[in-house]
């Protein structure tokens, strides 16, 4: 009696613990973003990650984990954006731009990671509602802490500032992107003599000057 062969699925190849996390979080992005969260499957990321469960589960008890350690990593990726682009130049005239670039840039990006910021459906659950409200804080403390450096501006007066470019610089890129309408140059440029125009009114601290180039 001749055996039938038996076919088993290939073993997947070992990684070093920190490339195999990294591969993990590459495939649970991708679902995450397609399907949110609440549709994802720990089955479906680890298939797609060409692993068994148990292997996902190593790394990440649940899916809760799996999710909030990917969310970390795209407020990271965004706070250093707007840290980098702030820091780009001492000239407040050119911030403002490299600003709303910062942000266009990121929704732009491969992966759409910025949909885990932006437009997550698990934004009720208290330990991803921490990290989505970090995210717009950090970026908003970064961007008035020049407004309360430069202006004749209280620190809440500053914080408000702040908030509300952050929240234009968001909102807008994420219409831009959905639109598809024109030249992403182009509308980094209209939001950012919109914003300039409204916050180089504000005199210099010591009410001398207007906020303008240093």
């Amino acid at each position: 009696m001749i055996a039938t062969p038996q076919t088993t699925k290939p073993a997947s190849t070992r990684l070093p613990r920190p490339a195999r996390r990294r591969q993990l979080l590459g495939a649970a992005r991708d679902v995450f973003v397609a399907q949110g969260y609440h549709a994802a499957a720990m089955d479906e990321i680890a298939e797609r990650a060409g692993v068994s469960k148990p292997v996902l589960y190593q790394h990440f008890p649940g899916k809760l984990d799996l999710y909030l350690a990917l969310l970390d990593e795209s407020v990271a990726e965004l706070v250093g954006a707007v840290s980098a682009a702030l820091a780009s130049t001492s000239d407040n005239r050119e911030r403002v731009p490299a600003t709303f670039r910062a942000f266009f840039d990121y929704v732009s990006g491969a992966g759409q990671a910025f949909r885990l910021v932006f437009e997550s459906d698990l934004s009720n659950e208290p330990a991803v509602r921490a990290r989505l409200d970090r995210a717009m804080y950090e970026c908003a403390e970064m961007i008035s802490e020049f407004i309360r450096e430069d202006a004749g501006v209280s620190n809440e007066e500053a914080d408000l500032l702040g908030m509300a470019l952050v929240g234009m610089a968001q909102v807008s890129a994420r219409y831009w992107l959905s639109e598809g309408a024109f030249d992403k140059d182009l509308a980094e440029e209209l939001l950012a003599r919109l914003a300039w125009r409204g916050i180089s009114g504000w005199p210099l601290a010591d009410g001398m000057h207007e906020v303008t180039s240093e």
